[in-house]
Formats: structure tokens, C-alpha cells, sequence
């Protein structure tokens, strides 16, 4: 049971990653991310460490891309340098952590939690960038002097 569940979360991941890929200008970086997230051993099995690592990483890259974005003012390569950032150092001072206390530092660790922080990052721009486009478009239209439906 706990092998299916691990493969399900497997292919959910992989479906999200080809999805965040086909729709970014970014895809050189996303595409590199996933080959190098690919050739870890969960293409069989998804260890519940790893899906671990990547929410921890996914928390604190969305913590690090409200800092970024309030701090650029909305700039969204700041926006995913900060998840990016600060999934980096949650990853790196777990793994120093891990290394002090049980004398294991694991990169496959480190990826993940990285992999969830710019998973959330280029998620979260995704979303901020459509209700900017959204916004822009509604005062454009109401400087026309046009009625704008605000549920889309």
C-alpha cells in the first residue's frame, strides 16, 4: 500500500513539474531542475523523506517569495530568487544539522527541499502574474467607460 501511495505522489509530482514547464518563458531552468530531480532514485519509489524534504522546502520558499515580492515590489524574478533562496538555506541547514547529529549529510535531501521551493515560487508567480494581467485589464476597460464582469 505504502508503494502505490509513494508512486501516485511520484507521478503527481512529475504531472506538476511538466505542467509548471509548459507554461514559463523559464523552461531552460524548470526543465533542468526536473532532469537533475529525475535521475533520483524516485523514479521507482518516493521515499516519504523526500516528499518530507519538498514540503518543508515548499513552506519556505513560499515564506521567502512573500519577503522577495514585498520587498521588489512584485518583481517576479525576485519573487523566485526568494523562494529559491531561502529553500536553499532551510535544505542546507538541515542537512549541516543532519551531518552534525547523525553524521549524514544527503544531497538527494537538499534537492528536494529546493525542488519545493521553487515548485511553490514559480507557482505563486504563475498566480500573481494573472490577477496583475487581470487588474491591468479591468482599468484599462474601465477607462474605456465599459462594464467589466469582476468573476472570470
Amino acid at each position: 500500500m505504502g508503494n502505490l501511495h509513494n508512486l501516485f505522489l511520484a507521478h503527481i509530482l512529475k504531472v506538476f513539474i511538466k505542467a509548471l514547464v509548459s507554461l514559463l518563458p523559464m523552461k531552460g531552468i524548470i526543465l533542468g531542475i526536473l532532469i537533475s530531480f529525475s535521475t533520483l532514485s524516485i523514479c521507482a519509489q518516493l521515499q516519504e523523506d523526500k516528499v518530507k524534504h519538498f514540503a518543508a522546502g515548499a513552506l519556505s520558499g513560499a515564506i521567502g517569495a512573500d519577503i522577495a515580492d514585498r520587498i521588489s515590489d512584485g518583481n517576479r524574478y525576485w519573487r523566485i530568487a526568494g523562494a529559491f533562496a531561502s529553500s536553499l538555506l532551510a535544505g542546507l541547514a538541515k542537512e549541516a544539522y543532519d551531518e552534525q547529529r547523525y553524521n549524514g549529510w544527503d544531497n538527494r535531501d537538499l534537492t528536494a527541499t529546493v525542488l519545493g521551493g521553487v515548485s511553490v515560487g514559480v507557482t505563486i508567480d504563475i498566480f500573481s502574474e494573472k490577477k496583475k494581467r487581470r487588474n491591468k485589464e479591468m482599468l484599462i476597460s474601465l477607462s474605456k467607460g465599459t462594464a467589466v464582469s469582476i468573476e472570470q
